[in-house]
């Protein structure tokens, strides 16, 4: 089941990249929640696809430095880097927890801080 669940990940992460992001939610729960700790929280795959919409003017850049699983739990590090409505690159690093659920991603948690540079 933990490795499966890495290769769903990888998998949603390529549609991300490729900008195919309703392949994207293809992997998502109808009901998946995601908390951005100390900012918002989306509930359900609708609230989640105007979010990537909206926040990925052009497919993000990513890349995952690692991934630790357990049961039904993903945990993601990694870089981001993402245009904001101004055309300038921000970039971030992030830890993601995700829960999966009849190998979907159900919750994720995420822990996002902006870096210098």
């Amino acid at each position: 089941m933990a490795e499966n669940n890495k290769i769903i990940l990888q998998k949603a992460n390529e549609a991300v990249s490729k900008g195919n992001y309703e392949e994207f939610l293809h992997y998502c729960s109808d009901d998946t929640k995601w908390t951005f700790v100390g900012d918002k929280v989306l509930n359900g795959k609708e609230a989640v696809r105007k979010w990537i919409f909206n926040e990925y003017i052009e497919p993000p850049k990513n890349d995952v430095i690692s991934l630790i699983a357990e049961n039904d739990l993903l945990t993601a590090t990694g870089q981001i880097e993402v245009m904001d409505e101004n055309g300038y690159n921000i970039k971030y690093s992030y830890c993601d927890v995700w829960r999966f659920r009849d190998g979907k991603m159900a919750e994720l948690t995420a822990f996002v801080i902006e870096r210098e540079g």
